[in-house]
């Protein structure tokens, strides 16, 4: 059995040796997935669970450096670093290039890819100027996969059958004991044949994706018989056989036999892409929260300056009512005032700290799950500066600027190529079933001869043991030669006439629905341009209105100091000073919006935030956090 065992082994290794499949390094991403190892090396690595390390939930350094004191001091440059590196929707998405090659390791095997995309998820948005807000959709948290692709199924494969690529070996071993009562004993010189078998088959079978297949086996059968008539007793008779296949129409050549490879490939760049497009996202959501806090902040100042001028004016009119100048309804006004603009106020604060929990939860991996990070009051550091004017080029150049970078309309393309390399197997089944076949065999026979028997023909041909057999074999004494052919025609064959148009009509669809994005991408893009002149007009109409108001209420309050002014008309223009300097700050807040939609619709964000993909990628900036000077670690501000 172990001369078996080697013999064969040799004859394999022959056969097979450029054949046999090696593992190759795999690039490693944000997340890492190892091998197991085990103590037979490459031979048990094939068959033993690949390690994938546990998730990380713990924020990057860079959050508690920026934190003095109960504050987080926050820029908007390192808002867009802390969601690089924290952000739980980018976390997700940093999974799906290692996904997408583990699916081009299951095509290279042979086998079906697998729909294990994730949807972009759409980011955090503001608080409502109105007061807090909730959530009264309805909608589960986390919604929005789309069935399929968050279940990971198996994509449905229309075509020829994709051989397994991945060669196997198979072995079969059969110990027999075999009683047969005869009724010609004249043959065997004996009532009852008894035979004793040993039966070793090992095989080696191998596809490629040229169409071609290949089985190599040895097999060997060991008898020992209890008939007196048989010249070699006991004796062992083997064959080592080939067979080689190849498709030469219907799964003829790697184009069809491939194609789960390639499409896959191209699956792995649209993956990339959506990567991408997750960061635009998520950076386009926390730009947008970092500015509206700034608004808040400006606001919540405007607030905060409504009612301590409320406050004076209420004291002023006391002591005026106390000393007999003013009549006493102006006291009871002036508390109105003051009470109204303690709810604005009030409003103003809770809009804040809900706009706060926005923006933690956007740049933690935990949120505001730790009471460390849910007592923290954020301060930005960052004003918004307005240009002098915006960007002005033909609207031909943005639209094409946008139609070169935008995300969206690369990952089209690479998924119509994708649909068009699976078109070429499904148009494959369009032809007959067309095979040649070659098979080579080599037999062997060899056992020691009985008393009676008579060394005829060939003196010692067959008279040896296990080693004369493998000679036998190797020097090809005794061949068979065959080979043929194989036809199948289908007749009709509408199945698959019908999925290859129905897959052409598919790949038109795709195409108009290409042409329908570059279409939404000039609308985004003009309508980007007319939200930046809109935004600009409402601004510098809020800066003059702020203005004109601030000039109003100094003088009418002048004039009540001087006695000749109405408590009434303060009262009245504080109100429209406190209103027009909370527009000024919500049309810096919709300038901001309108530039940061600019910057998306032309597919420059991260080039503008000077982000970089490797950074993304790697979930670590590079970029040192901004601390104010003059704050030390410690201090209470």
């Amino acid at each position: 059995m172990n001369a078996t065992v080697r013999a064969v082994t040799i004859a394999l290794a022959v056969f097979c040796a450029a054949g046999w499949p090696t593992q190759t390094a795999r690039a490693q991403s944000a997340v890492r997935i190892d091998p197991a190892k085990g103590g037979l090396g490459w031979l048990t690595h094939p068959y033993q669970a690949r390690y994938v390390p546990p998730i990380n939930l713990s924020n990057s350094s860079r959050l508690d450096s920026l934190i003095r004191a109960g504050n987080l001091y926050l820029s908007a440059q390192d808002a867009v670093a802390l969601a690089l590196e924290n952000n739980i929707d980018i976390e997700v998405q940093r999974y799906g290039p290692l996904l997408a090659r583990e699916v081009l390791r299951r095509a290279e095997g042979g086998s079906l890819l697998r729909n294990v995309g994730q949807s972009v998820a759409p980011g955090p948005t503001s608080v409502s100027l109105n007061g807090v807000s909730v959530n009264t959709t309805g909608a589960p948290l986390g919604s929005g996969g789309s069935g399929v692709s968050a279940g990971g199924g198996i994509v449905t494969q229309l075509g020829p059958n994709i051989p397994s690529l991945d060669p196997s070996i198979f072995g079969y071993a059969n110990f027999q004991h075999s009683t047969t009562p005869e009724s010609l004993t004249s043959l065997t010189n004996t009532n009852a044949l008894i035979v004793d078998s040993r039966t070793f088959t090992l095989q080696y079978s191998q596809n490629w994706a040229t169409g071609t297949s290949a089985v190599l086996t040895f097999a060997s059968t060991y008898n020992n018989l209890n008939s007196p008539d048989y010249n070699i007793n006991p004796f062992t008779n083997g064959d080592l056989d080939l067979v080689v296949t190849q498709n030469l129409l219907n799964g003829f050549g790697r184009a069809v036999n491939a194609r789960n490879i390639r499409v896959q490939k191209n699956n792995i760049k649209a993956t990339d892409l959506q990567f991408k497009q997750q960061v635009i996202t998520t950076v386009t959501a926390v730009l947008n929260l970092y500015w509206d806090l700034v608004s808040f902040d400006q606001d919540l100042r405007a607030k905060q300056q409504e009612v301590a001028t409320a406050e004076q004016l209420l004291q002023n009119n006391q002591e005026q009512v106390r000393i007999g100048t003013l009549a006493e309804i102006e006291v009871t006004r002036a508390q109105s005032q003051l009470y109204a603009a303690r709810q604005d106020l009030v409003i103003s604060q809770t809009n804040r700290q809900q706009q706060e929990t926005i923006l933690k939860n956007a740049l933690s991996r935990t949120g505001v799950g730790t009471s460390d990070l849910a007592d923290v009051h954020v301060i930005p550091t960052s004003t918004f500066t307005i240009p002098p004017q915006d960007e002005v080029k033909p609207m031909n150049d943005l639209v094409a600027e946008a139609l070169a970078n935008r995300v969206e309309l690369l990952r089209d393309n690479i998924n119509l190529e994708s649909q068009k390399m699976d078109l070429i197997g499904i148009k494959n089944s369009l032809k007959p079933t067309l095979q040649v076949f070659a098979e080579l065999t080599n037999n062997g026979l060899a056992g020691p001869l009985t008393p009676l028997g008579e060394v005829t023909a060939t003196p010692g041909t067959f008279i040896g043991g296990y080693g004369d057999l493998l000679g036998q074999i190797f020097r090809r004494d005794f061949p068979n030669y065959s080979a043929g052919l194989s036809l199948n025609i289908p007749l009709r064959n509408r199945a698959a006439q019908a999925d290859y148009t129905t897959s052409l009509l598919g790949i038109r669809q795709s195409e108009l629905s290409r042409q329908k994005d570059i279409n939404q991408v000039r609308v985004d893009v003009q309508n980007a341009v007319i939200g930046m002149k809109q935004a600009r007009v409402r601004y510098d109409a809020a800066v003059e209105a702020r203005k004109l108001s601030q000039e109003t209420f100094d003088a009418d309050q002048k004039k009540y100091q001087l006695g000749a002014g109405t408590p009434y008309q303060v009262v009245q223009d504080q109100r429209d000073l406190a209103s027009a300097q909370s527009s000024e700050a919500q049309a810096m807040a919709n300038y901001s919006h309108a530039q940061i939609a600019f910057d998306e619709a032309l597919g420059r964000t991260l080039d503008v935030n000077h982000i970089s993909m490797a950074e993304a990628v790697s979930g670590h900036v590079n970029t040192l956090s901004t601390i104010p000077a003059g704050i030390p670690a410690g201090v209470v501000q």
